[in-house]
């Protein structure tokens, strides 16, 4: 592929997304299923911002709504109703980029995954001494398929394109495959549009005709050509949506491993678009990372545990089976165990609840230690409220802390105890029901229950 820096030359991008996406069977638009937690438009469109481009505009049809509330002010929508082809579909921006004058790139919300670097390459052909009127990406897949052919020089000059159904046998045993990414200058691509006609065999204004528009005009069209076939493969379904989520996840354990981080089992291991993971962190068999979490060196994460929202700092210990929910904050030698779950809380330096444990809404000392069976009662049935508990205090074993509640620094809360009020620093707070001892009367109970029983079974 050519290697470039990006152009001079104001730049515009065109995203096609008006498709019905019928083979998703989804009410939700095909190009806002998510993949690592990201719906794939915007994979796409952070790519594209690498190119720092002047407009989007994102073409839109059936679902459209959902793609309004999804980019709000990032993109222009323009409406393509009906869809005649991908080439009217492009046509409908036209009014988008009135009085825009540079680089077009013309991109698919369901290929999510092109590179930036591919976008620039693309751009800078257009601008190489030659002056295509369109450069198109192409690619070699294994299988060919029913992709558009492109029919070229070995220098990269186009001499036709033509899709699959109107292609004939010879045409079709050409293995270079339109990926339909196109870059265009916008002086050409609307007058070249406007000339595309829709005699063929879907009765469709294709965009791929305003190449062979161009030649017929004496215009040389050029192709690159990416060597990563799955960096062009389109998602139209829920089965491909699953092989995008594995390729996906393939690559990023890789990285993570190639960074420096440990993973015992990587097939099991699931990253989010925006997993940060610092050096010599362990990562065990079966877990699993939601958006936000920024993980920092000498960490171990143990199996089964799910991370969304969270920030440990260097030699946390989480796990196995822990639950970080967003707003989780792990201060450097934190440790939380087992079946503990966390979310909007702070738990400080050193401190540690290793077992069967719910800090909500909570702010945890430095230090401190949460015994197992903890909870911080942090809802009331109307609003949440926050529990602050100090630098080294200990909270025994099945305490509730009903917010909002201090426990102060140094201060023992006995285990079983439910706190209503605050607790001093250095205080034990100690609050169960008074015990009652009656000598001999369990042997008694066992006895007369006995007897019960064996008369019960006489009589019957």
């Amino acid at each position: 592929m050519v290697e470039n820096s990006a152009p001079a030359a104001p730049l515009a991008i065109v995203v096609l997304a008006a498709g019905k996406g019928t083979r998703m069977k989804s009410d939700l638009h095909k190009v806002l299923h998510p993949i690592a937690g990201r719906p794939m438009l915007d994979h796409l469109l952070a790519s594209a911002e690498e190119l720092a481009p002047r407009t989007q505009v994102v073409v839109a049809g059936h679902g459209r709504e959902q793609l309004e509330q999804a980019l709000g002010a990032r993109a222009t929508i323009a409406v393509q109703e009906p869809q005649l082809g991908t080439g009217h579909a492009v046509q409908q921006a036209q009014g988008a980029l009135e009085g825009f004058a540079g680089d077009v790139l013309i991109l698919y919300g369901d290929v999510p995954f092109v590179r930036p670097e591919t976008m620039r390459a693309m751009i800078a052909r257009l601008h190489e001494a030659d002056r295509p009127a369109v450069v198109v990406l192409g690619f070699e897949p294994a299988d060919p398929l029913q992709y558009g052919r492109i029919l070229a020089h070995d220098d990269g000059r186009i001499a036709m394109m033509v899709e699959y159904k109107d292609a004939t046998e010879e045409q079709r045993a050409c293995r270079l495959c339109n990926s339909g990414l196109m870059a265009v200058n916008s002086a050409d691509l609307f007058d070249l549009l406007g000339r595309v006609t829709n005699d063929n065999a879907q009765g469709e204004y294709y965009l791929v005709d305003i190449v062979n528009v161009a030649t017929l005009d004496g215009r040389t069209c050029a192709v690159i050509r990416t060597d990563d076939p799955d960096e062009v493969g389109g998602i139209n379904s829920r089965g491909e949506l699953a092989e995008a989520e594995g390729r996906w996840q393939a690559r990023r354990r890789r990285q993570a491993m190639v960074d420096g981080v440990t993973l015992i089992a990587p097939e099991t291991v699931f990253f989010a678009w925006d997993t940060r993971l610092g050096r010599d962190v362990t990562v065990e068999p079966n877990v699993v990372f939601g958006p936000g979490v920024t993980v920092a060196d000498n960490v171990v994460i143990h199996a089964f545990s799910h991370l969304e929202g969270a920030t440990l700092e260097s030699g946390v210990s989480i796990g196995p089976y822990a639950r970080l929910r967003p707003g989780a904050v792990l201060k450097a030698g934190s440790r939380i165990g087992n079946f503990v779950e966390m979310k909007n809380a702070v738990l400080g330096e050193g401190a540690k609840a290793n077992h069967l444990t719910y800090l909500g809404d909570a702010t945890v000392g430095a230090g401190a230690n949460i015994g197992a069976g903890t909870i911080t009662c942090n809802y009331d049935g109307y609003f949440k409220h926050r529990t602050v508990i100090g630098e080294r205090a200990f909270i025994g074993s099945n305490s509730a802390l009903v917010a909002p509640v201090s426990i102060g620094a140094d201060a023992i809360v006995a285990a079983g105890s439910a706190v209503t009020r605050d607790v001093a620093d250095g205080e034990l707070r100690l609050v169960r029901g008074e015990q009652l001892v009656k000598p001999g009367w369990a042997d008694r109970f066992h006895d007369a229950m006995k007897k019960k029983k064996a008369d019960a079974k006489k009589g019957g």
